[in-house]
């Protein structure tokens, strides 16, 4: 059976504000059924383990989606959920490949946590498939290719875009933009209008652009893994 590795974030303070962030419901809730009706086995990790932090915003009426509502009702996913492993105690070579929802929080810990950093390393050496949405393609900020350049150096990419950050009025806030600090690194970096779902996949990474990209994001990561395997 198919391990797929879900990687959220255990941050849960957005910036200076006083507001809460974590991790987006939908970007957690769609590629985790994805992966169930795939038939994989899902593992859940964080940097502190336990339960993640949600960003309220993302269960909001106007965010929730039929995946969401799934998952709110379903008893096992909400348990596993509650039990995330901690990330640093979570072996690479125990599972098939990795998917990195995202949510503010990555920005804040995913990024620049050790244990992300070389999972991500590992995984892309290993040759296996990784997937990292919306904000989540900022933890590649500090991942290094095995000649230590920028992991995503020449390679095709996306993420949040400056124009999304923007919209919801948190440039200012965010320790960095996602878009420019991709594009800093020497990635190509490519987008969609504004909200709009949209995936790159160069090689074995796949990168989504929002919370719609995520279970995109998760249908061409099944088909990557399932190539690797023909």
């Amino acid at each position: 059976m198919t391990t797929v590795l879900m990687v959220l974030t255990s941050h849960n303070r957005l910036g200076d504000t006083g507001r809460r962030t974590g991790f987006w419901l939908e970007e957690l809730a769609a590629p985790y059924y994805r992966f169930r009706d795939a038939g994989w086995a899902v593992t859940l990790a964080s940097p502190r383990g336990g339960r993640p932090p949600l960003d309220p915003k993302s269960n909001e009426p106007d965010f929730q989606t039929d995946q969401t509502r799934r998952f709110a009702a379903d008893p096992a996913a909400e348990a596993q959920l509650d039990t995330t492993a901690r990330l640093d105690a979570v072996s690479a070579d125990d599972v098939d490949t990795v998917f990195f929802p995202g949510g503010h929080g990555p920005m804040w810990d995913l990024a620049e946590d050790p244990a992300s950093i070389r999972l991500i390393e590992q995984v892309h050496q290993s040759g296996r498939p990784l997937a990292l949405v919306c904000h989540a393609p900022g933890a590649l900020r500090h991942a290094k290719a095995p000649d230590g350049t920028p992991l995503v150096a020449g390679r095709r990419v996306t993420g949040f875009t400056d124009s999304e950050e923007e919209a919801m009025g948190l440039t200012k806030v965010v320790p960095f933009l996602v878009e420019d600090e991709l594009i800093a690194k020497g990635a190509d970096f490519s987008k969609a209008a504004d909200w709009k779902p949209y995936v790159v996949t160069d090689g074995l990474l796949v990168t989504g652009q929002n919370p719609a990209s995520s279970g995109p994001a998760a249908d061409e990561l099944i088909s990557l893994v399932d190539g690797t395997r023909a």
